[in-house]
């Protein structure tokens, strides 16, 4: 801008950056007459309000390729740079206040930031030179430079006010290369390492670096800057801070994944480039809670009540720069030992056209914070201050406001403290969302209503039953309480002919997995038919099916002996007179209602029914056995020993791996619930086992990179929802680490012999330390197909929930991507809700409910036993699917489903030639004079009817797609 435009005094009370939007607009006007521009525009540089720069964009198809930015700077010294050190003030109080005579003796603030963004305009080319120099005979920069923005990029830390842009980092390394921390033979990856590894150990809101060579004594010092900014990073020209607009907790942000990411290129399990630039960090997915502003004007108020006058001087007026820093100290304060880390979005706003009015400050929209959490801590009742006698009691008072009481401890003393109220373990986790609320209440003046908080509104599709306050962890741990008891019971048995040697559970309730955890119950008779000899119960036909009761399954290992017949069909009597003499003394012992049967032995204890099932070491290695023709006896693998083999030695080995995962992370459970509660309602929870779902989400807690393991089971389900979408899992196998099993070498040693052995291996490959080459899990399910769906379905689920929790000003209705989409099918089965046992269950809480014919209580003990693992709508789905399996496939979500999906098997609706054999569902027509057979489609509806007489509602057929 050339010096006749301006007078003395032009450092004054935004003068200057008046002049400067002036001059620009007039030279937008000029281009904007210009054929050459296909757009011009206007854009606030950093989003800083105080600022604004033009954009060129050329005609035609480079318009979207190239951006020409217009920076207007005052001629080289026009202004002293004396007037502009941090301690000066060139924003006049009365001034701002458009008060006509300055307040007597009033001294006025110093405008550190204002005097920054003048001064970034008389360097502009100087640092451009610095930076030449810096690059020149140094090729390993510009790739590490290159890497370092990607790595900047994918955590969204380099687009907005405050943000740790491009630029920076190209100063940073230059004053790296001016520390000889790098030298110029370094290669890209070496520069990238250097520079997170100094991020990663320097804290700049404490020690500020600078890039002054020789220091003059006329020229600030860093204390001088430590005073007035936050965050510390000085120019060349040592009177420039490059950090200005940075909080310090934004720059604590970028610290702590420097330090993460060192942590990841330091593990020789993970693939570091993959996971630090290849995978992007959305605050939805990095953070454990997130809570939105919704509206941003509120800062208004928080200006006004936390007294801001001189920061919006500074920031000229800019009420959310000026607040935001002050909101969030004070939530890092309140939140401190519960959070690791306190982080918010950078505010950014878009360009505009130059015949637009300019965007207003509420236009950067809700501002969205993050909070990481260490686990141990985040959800403790109980906020404990300074002795009631010491002066920092009334610190601690004025913080917390009235919540603060005076309490005893045990110890003794008598201290301030805080204590927040809840009851579950749900309500414990949201406990940071009450400190929120009421910290931005009682200091900003931010109404309840404006904040937005996002931390566990999904985790509503676990809560079971009437009681609003729970998602069933306290159920769980009960169920695990009584289990722990009756193994105990078992060790102890007196009488047995051979010891118990292992008690170990099976049921996913005993690892904290179960969707909907058991729920004690006693029968109430009237809705029963008693068979007296017997002591069982048998429902009535007119009354609504009785409540599931799920059995727990719990395998009971009996010591090695040589009385143990090695003859299979031996082997199953024996056990079977054990599960009778188990029974027997149980009851005799220790008065529980039990009821043998050939294969297990059901227990009522507690509310609940376990089964127990005797297991013998040897009995898998007697089913292998194979006498050939020659009569040689050999050992391979049937399929009655690899069942038994998966029942007693997998299984119980996976629950206690993942039994323990959870004692380490608390919220491994619920995570999995709410995983599998989705496979169910996208109706695949048939086609996908349980297990193989609790190894995906157990992959996200053991390799957590780049993220830190999930804190909360909203992030764990939306980054369930990521691997299934994103992970390659035609070229690579998903190694789950349990209990740290494998070592570096087993892991390339899997890789290889997979990708060797690929074509033969199932399509979803998930190797295990006690299972590296079979993936038994998903041998027969799923299917490239349903995987191919299930990825489809995780993907457009993660897009739908993402968007919904980016957007907090429409209401979010979560549960949408739990309600899956029918248009796909063919046909569909109505199901009758009576019949229906865990109607209860549905993601939409039915209206109207039916007496099932159960009482909760957990400590009845002489009862009559009901029926138990009896759900009519599974045996039917059975009977349908041993019927028509070669026609159709079937699909349900056995949480309370009330719809069968049929999806028709293209290939059977192929016409066959006639033969006799293959008469089943089908009927013989005539094609070109032969005959042939197709499958009579209304026939096998009205079959379906029929075989669910009672159970069956209506069949719905939907396509017109079987027509040959």
């Amino acid at each position: 801008m050339p010096r006749e435009i301006f007078q003395d005094k032009d450092n004054l009370n935004q003068r200057y950056h008046r002049k400067r939007a002036l001059y620009l607009a007039h030279i937008a006007q000029h281009f904007s007459k210009e054929k050459l521009f296909g757009s011009v525009k206007f854009a606030y540089m950093n989003s800083n309000h105080l600022k604004p720069i033009l954009l060129l964009r050329p005609q035609g198809k480079d318009e979207k390729m190239v951006t020409v930015r217009l920076h207007a700077c005052p001629a080289p010294g026009l202004f002293k740079p004396i007037r502009f050190y941090p301690s000066k003030n060139n924003v006049r109080t009365a001034w701002f206040m458009e008060q006509s005579t300055p307040k007597e003796g009033a001294t006025e603030p110093p405008t550190p930031h204002y005097n920054n963004s003048i001064l970034c305009d008389t360097v502009l080319l100087s640092h451009l030179q610095f930076l030449s120099s810096a690059a020149t005979d140094f090729p390993g920069m510009k790739d590490g430079l290159a890497l370092l923005k990607v790595w900047l990029n994918q955590r969204q830390l380099s687009k907005g006010l405050g943000s740790f842009s491009g630029f920076l980092a190209s100063m940073l390394v230059a004053y790296l290369l001016m520390k000889r921390k790098i030298v110029k033979m370094m290669s890209g990856y070496q520069v990238l390492r250097s520079t997170l590894q100094f991020l990663a150990t320097t804290d700049l809101s404490v020690t500020g670096i600078s890039l002054v060579k020789d220091a003059d004594a006329s020229l600030p010092v860093l204390d001088d800057f430590h005073q007035a900014f936050e965050v510390v990073f000085v120019d060349p020209s040592g009177l420039v801070n490059l950090c200005a607009d940075m909080t310090a907790s934004k720059y604590h942000q970028v610290q702590f994944e420097a330090k993460r990411s060192m942590e990841i290129l330091d593990d020789r399990m993970v693939d570091g480039f993959q996971v630090l630039l290849m995978t992007a960090k959305p605050m939805l997915r990095a953070f454990d809670h997130v809570f939105h502003l919704k509206h941003v004007s509120k800062l208004q108020g928080a200006c006004k009540k936390m007294q801001l006058l001189n920061e919006l001087m500074d920031r000229g007026g800019n009420y959310v720069a000026a607040a935001l820093p002050f909101i969030v100290s004070l939530l890092a304060r309140g939140l401190a030992g519960r959070a690791l880390l306190v982080a918010h979005s950078l505010p950014e706003i878009p360009e505009w056209p130059i015949d637009a009015e300019p965007p207003k400050h509420k236009d950067v929209g809700p501002l969205m914070f993050g909070l990481l959490f260490v686990p141990e801590f985040a959800a403790s009742l109980l906020e404990k201050g300074p002795q009631a006698d010491h002066p920092e009691a009334l610190d601690f008072r004025t913080f917390w406001g009235e919540k603060s009481e005076l309490r005893r401890f045990q110890d003794g003393s008598i201290c301030e403290a805080v204590v927040w109220e809840a009851d579950t373990v749900y309500q414990k986790r949201l406990i940071p969302e009450q400190i929120v609320k009421h910290l931005l209440k009682l200091h900003a003046d931010i109404p309840e209503s404006s904040i937005c908080y996002m931390g566990a509104l999904l985790e509503s599709v676990i809560r079971t039953g009437q009681e609003v306050s729970g998602t069933g962890e306290e159920a769980m741990v009960s169920v695990v309480c009584s289990y722990d008891d009756l193994s105990r019971k078992l060790w102890n048995l007196k009488g047995l002919p051979l010891t118990v040697t292992a008690v170990q559970g099976v049921h996913p309730a005993l690892r904290y997995t179960d969707v909907f955890p058991p729920i004690p119950m006693k029968p109430i008779y009237s809705s029963y038919n008693r068979i007296r000899t017997k002591h069982l119960l048998l429902p009535l036909e007119e009354k609504p099916c009785p409540a599931y009761i799920a059995p727990l399954k719990i395998v009971c290992h009996m010591e090695g002996s040589g009385q143990w017949p090695q003859d299979k069909g031996a082997i199953k009597r024996i056990k079977a007179a054990f599960h009778l003499q188990l029974a027997e003394l149980l009851q005799q012992q220790h008065q529980l209602v039990c009821r043998p049967a050939v294969t297990h032995t059901d227990v009522y204890k507690d509310g609940y029914v376990f089964r127990l099932q005797v297991a013998y070491h040897r009995e898998t290695l007697i089913l292998k056995e194979v006498v050939t023709p020659e009569g040689m006896l050999k050992y391979q693998d049937t399929e009655e020993s690899r069942q038994l083999e998966l029942e007693t030695l997998h299984l119980p080995y996976l629950t206690s791996s993942l039994h323990g995962l959870q004692q380490q992370h608390p919220v491994f459970g619920s995570t999995c619930r709410l995983a599998k509660r989705w496979v169910s309602a996208q109706l695949l929870s048939n086609n996908i086992s349980e297990e193989c779902v609790d190894l995906l989400v157990a992959f996200l807690f053991l390799h957590p990179a780049p993220f830190t393991p999930p804190s909360s089971p909203q992030v764990g389900f939306l980054r369930f929802l990521d691997l299934l979408a994103t992970f390659d899992w035609k070229n690579n196998p998903l190694i789950v680490n349990l209990n740290a099993g494998l070592t570096d070498a087993d892991c390339t040693e899997i890789k290889n012999r997979f990708v060797a052995a690929r074509s033969r291996l199932p399509v979803m490959f998930i190797a295990t330390p006690k299972d590296q080459w079979s993936s038994m899990w998903t041998q027969e399910q799923p299917s490239a197909q349903i995987l191919q769906r299930l990825l489809m379905l995780a993907s457009e689920s993660l897009r739908a929930v993402e968007e919904q929790l980016m957007d907090p000003l429409n209401s979010q209705d979560v549960k949408m991507v739990f309600r899956p989409p029918l248009e796909f099918y063919d046909v569909l089965i109505h199901l009758n809700p009576t019949q229906i046992p865990r109607h209860l269950e549905s993601v939409d809480r039915p209206l109207k409910s039916f007496s099932r014919g159960v009482v909760k209580n957990s400590t009845s003990v002489k009862i009559l036993f009901p029926v138990v693992d009896y759900d009519p709508v599974q045996c039917y789905l059975q009977e349908l699917r041993d019927a028509f399996s070669d026609l159709a496939l079937f699909f349900y979500d056995k949480h309370g489903g009330e719809v069968i999906a049929v999806l028709w098997k293209p290939l059977s609706f192929q016409p066959q030639p006639f033969k006799v054999s293959s008469m089943k569902g089908r009927m013989v027509t005539t094609l070109n004079s032969e005959l042939v057979c197709v499958p009579n489609v209304e026939a096998i509806l009205e079959d379906f009817e029929v075989l669910g007489e009672g159970l069956v509602k209506s069949v719905e057929a939907r396509t017109e797609k079987w027509t040959i």
